[in-house]
């Protein structure tokens, strides 16, 4: 475990925005009967996802998101000295996403831009690095832009994961202040089990041909993908989850000097219902400091922490709040973060 502690940087403001079609998953029947659909919606507890259309990507949620920001706040946008963007779907292979936003935004040209290529523990990933910019160097605000678009990349056709996963995309203001205190992370990765998870076909291991776009058959159950979808052997993954994730978040509250019930919310990465609610139990924690979008948003990947926090917690934010941040996904990788929030403004999530 890779423990980092942090001063003097926090969260200012946040913004949200997801597309304006709803998937009511009762209704996704197009493959499926709707027994079977029922049993796959009331196990996971996903029940409305959003859907981005075919000529929006995950970096016009975040643009969205960032205008809205901008705006709610009055902020200079001269004064946005770093841009982040984390996708696993970003625009193209290349140029990065991020310099492509940071024009778009009409960013100063002394602005760092970069992206960060990391699934569902991604956004803890994105404020150590970022917060460790702003505190090591002369930077004094940061934007994290955080989109997924993973409706696009997974088979519609796989009742593995055809009812799971959504769209949307978050923007977060960082700023070097005292007034925020101290900060705790807890960064992992496993690569043994990078199988876990995966877009098999497409990238320069095994490129895009004819063969990796064909849909195939992949299971005794009739479930139909090609290389170029996204899988998961949710199995597997369950019980790493349960292993890593509890021990994971009692070593981070060790290493800060915290009691859990220091902790003002608790924001886990919604992957479904069920493993939720196992960490709530094991951990012993109070089920009212746990907010979650699973049944409205799905898993929207690395943005489901922060859009988590966007939706359910944006009354709930002045004066200083302690969040402890929880998420793990493709990699694997899995990251634990306790982070106060002090007056931290939330706008309304927007729709495009």
């Amino acid at each position: 475990m890779a423990f980092i502690e942090f001063e003097g940087v926090g969260i200012r403001a946040m913004a949200g925005c997801v597309p304006k079609r709803i998937i009511h998953n009762y209704e996704y029947t197009e493959y499926f009967p709707a027994d079977q659909v029922k049993e796959v919606v009331d196990k996971v507890g996903v029940y409305e996802r959003r859907f981005a259309d075919d000529a929006t990507c995950s970096s016009d949620l975040c643009y969205a998101a960032a205008e809205q920001l901008l705006a709610d706040n009055d902020i200079d946008r001269t004064e946005i000295d770093l841009l982040v963007f984390l996708s696993q779907t970003p625009d193209y292979r290349m140029p990065a996403t991020s310099i492509i936003l940071q024009h778009r935004l009409g960013l100063p040209n002394s602005c760092v831009a970069f992206d960060i290529q990391l699934g569902c523990a991604g956004f803890c990933y994105a404020l150590s690095v970022v917060y460790s910019m702003l505190q090591g160097g002369n930077f004094h605000k940061a934007l994290i832009l955080d989109g997924e678009t993973r409706s696009k990349v997974y088979s519609p056709k796989d009742r593995r994961s055809a009812f799971i996963f959504g769209d949307a995309g978050v923007a977060a203001l960082i700023e070097r202040d005292e007034k925020y205190g101290k900060s705790w992370f807890s960064l992992n990765s496993d690569g043994s089990r990078y199988d876990l998870i995966m877009i098999k076909g497409g990238g320069y291991r095994h490129p895009s041909s004819i063969e990796t776009l064909r849909e195939q058959v992949v299971d005794e159950y009739g479930n139909i993908r090609s290389e170029e979808q996204g899988y998961m052997r949710g199995g597997d993954v369950f019980t790493f989850v349960i292993r890593e994730i509890p021990r994971d978040i009692k070593k981070t509250l060790e290493f800060a000097g915290i009691d859990k019930d220091h902790i003002d919310y608790y924001v886990f990465h919604q992957a479904n219902n069920y493993i939720n609610s196992y960490i709530a139990k094991k951990m012993k924690l109070d089920t009212t400091k746990i907010p979650h979008t699973i049944e409205k948003f799905g898993n929207t990947s690395s943005v489901s922490v922060p859009i988590t926090i966007v939706s359910e917690l944006k009354d709930q934010l002045q004066g200083r709040k302690s969040i402890m941040m929880s998420a793990f996904g493709v990699g694997m990788s899995w990251a634990t973060a306790i982070v106060d929030f002090v007056d931290c403004h939330i706008s309304d999530i927007i729709e495009i």
